[in-house]
C-alpha cells in the first residue's frame, strides 16, 4: 500500500483532530490514527470510544484500498519537523510496517492493524431527527455556551450543553448551577421539537474546527448519539444521557432595577479589583446609587483591599449585591457588545446580564450568575 500527501497539509488534518485521543485510553488502538485509503481520497479517524473525529484530504499516487493504524503523537511529532514537502508512505500490509520517503530521508514507524479499531457508533435511523444550520450559528451557540458548563461528576447532565429544537428557533443552554447561558437563534427554522445534551469535549472540538467551515452544517442525532457532518469533517459523539433541569424556571422574572454600564470599562475594573480578592471566596461587592457604581474587594487575612468607581446608568433602588469575580469576568469576556445590562430585583436573586443590543438582530443572548452573601 502506498501513497503521497503533502506534509503541512497531512499535519493540520492531523491536528484537527488529535485532541480527541484520550491520554488514558482503555484500548491501546485508541492511541493510533486511522488511515483509510481508497483511490485519491486518505480518510483520517481518531477516536476514544466516547467521541470519533473524521477528516479527508486528497492524496496522489494512491495505490490499492487499504487501511493501517499509525500511532498518533509518534506521527505528529515527525511531521511537525517538515517542511512542506510530499511525503511518501509505503505501508507492508502484512507486518504493518510503515517506510516513509521524505526529500532528504527516509524514516521507519512501526504501525497497527486498522481491522482492530472500534466501528463508528450508527444512528437509528427511525427514531432519529435531523435539521440543517448555519456553521456560525453552531459555532456562536457554542463559543457563548461552552464556558458554563460544569463538572460535577455526581450530576453529568450538567457538564454539556443542552441543546433545544422547536418548529422556530435553536436554543443552548449551559449552567454550573452558579451561572447559567441561553443563546437563542429565531433564524433558525428546524422544522421539528426535540433536544439533547452535548458533551464538553466534543463541542469544544467542534469550536476549533467551525471557523474553517463556510458552509452549512447536518446534525443528526437520537437518544443516543449525535453526528456532525461539516464539509471537511465529521464527528460522531456519544450524549449526555438524564434530563436537562428546567432552565426557565431559574431565571428571575420581575426584575425592576436596570444597571447599563460600559463592558470593556467594567471588565477592566473587575480584573484589577480581582487581584486584592480573598482567593478562596473571590467575592467582589458591588454598590449601586444613582448614576454610579463602587466595586470593593478585600482579603482581611492579608490586610488588603480594592475600591474603583464608575459611571452607569442606574434605574432602580439603591442596592448592595455581591458576586464572585471570577464567575462574573468570565461572562463579561464571553459578550461581545459595548454595553450591558444588568436586570436586577434584590441582592439574594439571581442577577440577569443581557447584552444592550445583540450583534446578530436575530440572537437573544441572556447570561445568568447567582449572588453571593455581603457583610453589611
Amino acid at each position: 500500500m502506498k501513497f503521497v500527501a503533502s506534509s503541512s497539509q497531512l499535519l493540520n488534518s492531523l491536528q484537527a483532530i488529535n485532541k480527541v485521543i484520550s491520554n488514558k485510553n482503555t484500548l491501546p488502538i485508541l492511541d493510533n490514527f486511522l488511515f483509510t485509503i481508497e483511490g485519491d481520497m486518505l480518510e483520517i479517524v481518531a477516536s476514544d470510544l466516547e467521541t470519533t473525529m473524521i477528516t479527508r484530504m486528497s492524496i496522489t499516487q494512491g495505490s490499492e484500498p487499504g487501511i493501517i493504524a499509525i500511532p498518533a503523537r509518534l506521527l505528529i511529532d515527525l511531521l511537525s519537523k517538515f517542511s512542506e514537502q510530499p511525503l511518501t508512505f509505503v505501508i507492508n500490509t502484512a507486518t504493518f510496517a510503515i517506510n516513509i520517503h521524505s526529500e532528504n530521508g527516509q524514516y521507519s514507524l512501526p504501525g497497527n492493524d486498522g481491522t482492530l479499531f472500534p466501528q463508528l457508533p450508527a444512528l437509528d435511523t427511525e427514531n432519529s431527527a435531523r435539521m440543517e444550520i448555519g456553521s456560525e450559528v453552531l459555532l456562536s451557540g457554542i463559543s457563548k455556551t461552552v464556558f458554563a458548563t460544569g463538572d460535577d461528576e455526581l450530576r453529568p447532565v450538567m457538564n454539556g450543553i443542552f441543546v433545544e429544537l422547536s418548529e422556530d428557533s435553536l436554543t443552548f443552554v449551559a449552567s454550573d448551577a452558579h451561572k447559567l447561558v441561553r443563546y437563542r437563534r429565531n433564524d433558525v427554522a428546524p422544522g421539528c421539537a426535540g433536544s439533547f445534551i452535548l458533551p464538553k469535549k466534543p463541542a469544544s472540538l467542534l469550536r476549533n474546527v467551525l471557523p474553517k467551515e463556510s458552509e452549512k452544517v447536518t446534525i443528526s442525532f437520537d437518544n443516543k448519539n449525535a453526528r456532525v457532518d461539516l464539509e471537511g469533517y465529521t464527528m460522531v459523539c456519544r450524549l449526555v444521557e438524564g434530563r436537562y433541569p428546567s432552565y426557565n424556571s431559574v431565571i428571575p422574572q420581575n426584575n425592576f432595577n436596570h444597571l447599563t454600564i460600559d463592558r470593556v470599562e467594567l471588565l477592566s475594573s473587575l480584573r484589577r479589583v480581582q487581584v486584592v480578592a480573598n482567593p478562596a471566596s473571590s467575592l467582589v461587592k458591588l454598590e449601586l446609587k444613582g448614576n454610579q457604581m463602587d466595586i470593593f474587594t478585600q482579603d482581611v487575612d492579608f490586610a488588603i483591599a480594592g475600591h474603583e468607581t464608575l459611571k452607569c446608568q442606574y434605574e432602580g433602588d439603591p442596592m448592595s449585591i455581591g458576586f464572585k469575580s471570577v464567575f462574573l469576568i468570565e461572562i463579561l469576556s464571553n459578550l461581545s457588545t459595548a454595553d450591558v445590562c444588568f436586570q436586577l430585583s434584590d441582592p439574594s436573586r439571581a442577577g440577569v446580564i443581557v447584552p444592550v443590543q445583540n450583534e446578530e438582530q436575530n440572537e437573544d443572548v441572556l447570561m445568568l450568575l447567582m449572588p453571593m452573601m455581603v457583610n453589611s
